[in-house]
């Protein structure tokens, strides 16, 4: 039940509008003045409803008393100068005495339903925070502190950003921590998994499309880039763009221009860029797959995560943060490592990263019969057995290896992950597998 607190001098009005509210199911309290107001303790309500004319302070003085609770001002003395003072002083609305009973209850329901909205935006962005702490990357090697003071160093800036490490290392959370840090970080951030779209359809996902413009387009898009406009693009795997969308990208660039797939019109946009990659993209220069120009127009500031293995003093920090978090996601005890577990999780060589550290811990949690998390519900002697099964270290031809490592992994890992272990594009991945007739189970 909404708490709502009348402060109105006139005790007539103050038990008719009781009287209404209570009718439509609210709990309320009055007072008679901003002195009054004050002793029921202001932050514990919902919304506040102030006459303007109190005797001792005027109902606006609430409004920043009161914050962040939302204030509705109401007058009998009805004018545009007040209501528009009113405003400016942040009040939630304005209404005028005598009000209407419908009206009155609408305004409410609105302005409680605004407040519970934002209440929620920020109860989800603090819960995103927690799960991707951007503004402080978890570790204390000297790696990650090189990598975090890199990270304040450019945030600030609106330098593009390359960013290196395998798979699994956080890039996407670095990107993020940026961007959090940032001039635009009230703005959208739009991260593209360069390899999980399509090479036909690359273009018109960046650069949108007119209706029309191909079999298929039954109506038109603006594309990622322009929904990143005024904040910060992020291209995750940047190596698996085609040639001609290297080009147009260089042109973002370059003069700050798109133009749709079918469009002959050019379209301003202001983006911060941020890419990352696997690969080499500079061996990838030398290979004519990747546009030198659009490689330094990218590697302004260039930042490499370092893989887990060689954060073994942060391993232990990082696996009980998240075995912290994924307690809170599943609404279960606060679960902790026995000690073979910790020598177990700082002894392991973690091909996978932070990822792999996630989906170990993740999956020990299900597996666990109690609070205490073992070496045996981690797993992770049996996973490195699998690794190093003779039927993959066997002298093998190119496509044997390529059969035996896809059916050994492909339960395990998505497929952009996969074709990121094997070095090769998702596309080539694709490719192959059509060709050695391997289906995904």
């Amino acid at each position: 039940m909404h708490e709502i607190l009348i402060v109105e001098d006139e005790k007539i009005i103050r038990i008719s509008l009781s009287r209404l509210l209570i009718r439509h199911e609210f709990s309320v309290s009055t007072a008679g003045s901003v002195a009054e107001a004050e002793q029921e303790g202001l932050q514990g309500f919902d919304l506040i409803i102030a006459d303007l004319r109190l005797p001792g302070a005027e109902g606006t003085a609430l409004i920043q008393l009161a914050k962040p609770v939302p204030v509705l001002i109401m007058t009998s003395y009805s004018s545009v100068q007040s209501a528009v003072d009113a405003m400016k002083q942040g009040a939630a609305d304005y209404i005028a005495k005598p009000y209407n009973h419908d009206e009155m209850i609408l305004t409410i329901n609105r302005l409680l339903k605004s407040q519970q909205l934002e209440n929620q935006n920020k109860a989800l962005k603090r819960e995103i925070d927690s799960l991707h702490p951007v503004k402080n990357l978890m570790g204390k090697s000297d790696s990650i502190l090189q990598v975090k003071d890199r990270i304040q160093r450019v945030a600030q800036t609106d330098t593009s950003v390359l960013i290196l490490g395998e798979t699994g290392t956080g890039k996407e959370l670095t990107a993020r921590a940026i961007h959090a840090q940032s001039q635009r970080s009230e703005k959208p951030l739009i991260s593209i998994n360069c390899a999980s779209i399509p090479e036909n359809l690359i273009e018109s996902e960046l650069f949108g499309h007119e209706k029309g413009a191909f079999t298929g387009a039954l109506q038109s898009s603006k594309g990622l880039i322009a929904a990143a406009d005024s904040g910060t693009l992020f291209l995750d795997e940047i190596g698996e763009l085609s040639l001609e969308a290297q080009a147009q990208l260089l042109r973002v660039l370059q003069e700050g221009e798109i133009r749709r797939v079918g469009s002959n019109k050019m379209q301003y946009v202001d983006i911060r860029l941020i890419a990352a990659t696997h690969r080499n993209l500079l061996d990838m220069v030398e290979q004519k797959l990747f546009r030198e120009d659009l490689y330094y127009r990218l590697n302004v500031m260039e930042i490499t995560l370092p893989p887990l293995r060689q954060r073994c003093d942060d391993i232990l920090q990082l696996a009980n943060q998240i075995l912290h978090m994924l307690s809170t996601r599943f609404q279960r005890s606060n679960f902790k490592f026995d000690d073979d577990a910790i020598r177990q999780l700082q002894e392991y060589h973690w091909p996978g990263n932070v990822r792999e550290l996630e989906n170990v811990i993740e999956r020990s949690i299900i597996l666990s019969n109690g609070e205490i998390i073992t070496s045996q519900d981690l797993g992770l002697q049996q996973i490195a057995a699998n690794r190093s099964s003779p039927a993959l270290s066997a002298e093998l031809s190119m496509d044997e290896y390529f059969i035996e490592f896809v059916k050994e992994h492909q339960h395990r890992f998505n497929e952009t992950e996969l074709s990121a272990r094997l070095g090769i594009s998702r596309k080539n991945l694709w490719e192959r597998r059509q060709k050695l007739g391997i289906t995904r189970n």
